[in-house]
């Protein structure tokens, strides 16, 4: 079982299709090739969730659909040694609370980001698909969602989707073409399975019909959760 919210994560790179990024880039990262790169070729940006760091998600790597670009990104703010977040979050009060600003600022990061790929690397612009996990999969719906000229799918793993965010969001006509799916565990204590079940209410009142798959879980992504995020990639 792989928990991707453990922050001890110890990763050893063996294959050379596996490096590190150009430092000119916004977010360092990792990179998995595909066996063949071209102009066809989707690209798979995994972003982790808050305390951990590239590493994380990057350790499925080699079981993603080898057709894929993988990349996967390092958040911008530090919170601890080879800790990282997006943006700031307070528990204190029993619901998370988010710095809006931070937020915000690395949903426009992100995006940049992905602009700045296509100077390093070869992929198709018109499939692009966000993965994340508790605040990357938080990240990939404020990213997703506002911008689906740029983004083709997003991948929902045990996130929730953000008040603060919702006045950016696209009319639904602008969202039809977007591909979701959400997973979570139904014994989730960090954000609860009815984050899940909010959005998807609110998906629906946007004309999107996620595909969404619960399972008896916590905080973590465990193998049947990476075998139907596989299944999806697959079909998109």
């Amino acid at each position: 079982m792989m928990r991707a919210i453990l922050l001890s994560l110890l990763i050893v790179i063996t294959t050379m299709n596996f490096k590190e990024k150009d430092q000119l880039n916004t977010l360092h990262y990792l990179v998995k090739h595909p066996k063949t790169e071209n102009s066809k070729t989707p690209l798979l940006i995994l972003l982790h969730g808050v305390g951990s760091n590239e590493k994380d998600l990057f350790s499925f790597a080699d079981k993603l659909p080898a057709n894929y670009l993988i990349i996967s990104a390092r958040a911008p703010y530090t919170i601890g040694p080879d800790s990282y977040a997006w943006y700031e979050v307070d528990f204190s009060t029993g619901k998370p609370v988010i710095n809006k600003e931070k937020a915000e600022k690395s949903r426009n990061t992100i995006l940049q980001f992905i602009d700045e790929l296509k100077k390093t690397h070869t992929f198709d612009d018109k499939q692009v698909y966000l993965c994340g996990f508790s605040q990357g999969a938080i990240m990939a719906y404020s990213v997703g969602l506002t911008r689906p000229d740029k983004i083709k799918g997003i991948a929902v793993m045990s996130g929730r989707l953000l008040e603060e965010v919702k006045p950016l969001i696209k009319p639904s006509d602008q969202l039809k073409q977007l591909h979701v799916f959400i997973s979570h565990g139904t014994q989730d204590n960090v954000l609860g399975i009815n984050y899940a079940k909010e959005s998807i209410t609110y998906l629906k009142e946007l004309g999107i019909n996620p595909i969404f798959k619960e399972y008896s879980e916590g905080h973590g992504i465990n193998n049947d959760m990476l075998n139907d995020l596989v299944d999806w990639l697959n079909s998109n």
